[in-house]
């Protein structure tokens, strides 16, 4: 199994159609932190995956998205400074049918 990393991704986009779009997007691949902000647990082939995805969504000269590495998902914790709400590392969990 590939390994997961943890993904901060950041969003501003000037449409408010494209806006729907990319935040239904993104909504697959993670969980949606704050307004603007997303974090997910991706393997490589997803974070490709997510990125090509995101190209096709946005306009370049118009739309600015940042998706930052912030490391793997099992090994040393992710460092994150919270102010506020206690930020949570998104968990995947085994689902049961």
């Amino acid at each position: 199994m590939s390994r997961e990393h943890l993904f901060l991704i950041t969003y501003d986009i000037s449409d408010s159609r494209r806006l729907r779009r990319v935040f239904r997007l993104l909504e697959g691949y993670g969980e949606w932190v704050q307004l603007s902000v997303f974090q997910c647990r991706l393997t490589d082939l997803r974070h490709r995956r997510l990125v090509n995805e995101l190209e096709m969504e946005i306009k370049r000269h118009e739309d600015h998205v940042l998706v930052f590495k912030l490391g793997p998902v099992d090994g040393q914790p992710t460092e994150v400074v919270s102010l506020g709400k206690t930020f949570e590392p998104l968990v995947r969990e085994p689902i049961i049918i």
